[in-house]
């Protein structure tokens, strides 16, 4: 294993997928193959698409908080320091909020790359943190 890696809710969320099996494939070889982080944030947004979308009831939810918080390396707790951050972000590369505050508990956790499909694949933020997407057909992550 190497660098250390950010999980964005969508790949947490796709490694429960039963309808995207390409999808689920690809966020277990991320898990697999690298040291990973994920945020409060990230469950937080988990737990309501896992409510909203999917109809999950709490013990579900809390299984697979439960199996996310004990394969990843660290969640990252929001700070002051990452709000403060994430607005600076904002200023800079104009993402939402809450992606800039997910990409500011990233580059809390020292990570190298961001694994997400919501972004610009590729872009580096802050010379320090690439996002990636796992799910793109033209790239093979991990």
């Amino acid at each position: 294993m190497s660098d250390r890696v950010f999980l964005d809710t969508n790949v947490i969320i796709y490694l429960y997928s039963e309808d995207e099996k390409e999808k689920r494939d690809a966020a277990y070889r991320v898990l697999n193959s690298n040291k990973c982080v994920t945020s409060t944030q990230a469950f937080n947004e988990s737990s309501n698409i896992w409510y909203k979308k999917f109809n999950f009831d709490e013990s579900q939810i809390n299984q697979y908080l439960n199996e996310i918080e004990a394969v990843c390396d660290d969640i990252i707790l929001i700070q002051r320091r990452t709000i403060n951050q994430a607005l600076s972000i904002k200023t800079r590369y104009c993402y939402s909020y809450y992606d800039c505050l997910m990409l500011a508990s990233a580059l809390d956790g020292n990570c190298r790359i961001f694994f997400t499909e919501d972004m610009s694949d590729g872009q580096l933020v802050e010379d320090k943190l690439k996002i990636v997407n796992p799910f793109s057909r033209s790239r093979r992550y991990p």
